[in-house]
């Protein structure tokens, strides 16, 4: 098995991920991450063996369904991706994409979210003002082939199955958590790319209160 990435995400760690684990623990009672995003941190963890357990939280909720299902419902999550990379095919595939992203915006269902960071523009989360996925589609490529995201699919669902706990909260919550036996793993949006600051992803932090977090997360772990 290689090293598997279902979720396609602008800004993820998987190609890093071999040289940040070199900084890790040799073992870990369980690993946090509180910006997971696509969760590469977490899934090469439990590829190298390098922790039991896991934390995963994003404040894009649909994101976490996404990773949960793939998880959980791995078979259902292969076929409805199948399905809908297959829809794509005898008509006008922009307008495919678009109609899809409609869907998305209207349910948030996760099976239209994998095949959106699939297909559209360097595979970038953008969302407007109003909170809809609003990311172009790359016209030069279907999204990726749906037998290799099947395998993508079944090897992170073999490997975090019963070992992960999945949330979509506000990440001070998760770092009320931690105790003194886990290790936070935290890759915060960039300064400048909320909702109004340019860029549009899901959510961002203020610096000052994520500051303030960490002091106050030190301060509870010193008394452990």
């Amino acid at each position: 098995m290689k090293l598997p990435h279902p979720i396609p995400y602008q800004g993820s760690k998987r190609s890093l991920a071999i040289h940040i684990l070199q900084y890790f623990p040799s073992h870990i009672s369980r690993l946090i991450e509180p910006f997971a995003g696509s969760a590469a941190i977490t899934i090469a963890s439990a590829f190298y063996s390098k922790a039991t357990n896991f934390v995963v939280n994003d404040i894009n909720e649909p994101l976490t369904q996404l990773l949960n299902q793939i998880i959980n419902n791995p078979s259902l999550m292969i076929k409805l991706y199948q399905d809908i990379w297959q829809g794509q095919h005898g008509g006008n595939k922009e307008a495919y994409y678009y109609e899809i992203r409609n869907k998305f915006n209207e349910t948030k269902k996760p099976e239209y979210l994998l095949f959106l960071l699939a297909k559209c523009v360097k595979a970038a989360v953008r969302y407007n003002a109003q909170g809809d996925f609003n990311q172009s589609p790359d016209k030069r490529r279907l999204g990726r082939n749906p037998q290799v995201m099947k395998d993508d699919i079944l090897n992170v669902s073999q490997l975090l199955k019963n070992r992960v706990s999945i949330f979509s909260e506000d990440y001070t919550n998760i770092l009320s958590r931690v105790t003194t036996d886990d290790l936070v793993y935290m890759d915060p949006p960039y300064q400048g790319t909320g909702l109004n600051g340019g860029f549009n992803y899901a959510g961002n932090i203020e610096f000052n209160k994520f500051m303030t977090s960490l002091l106050e997360l030190k301060v509870v772990l010193k008394k452990q």
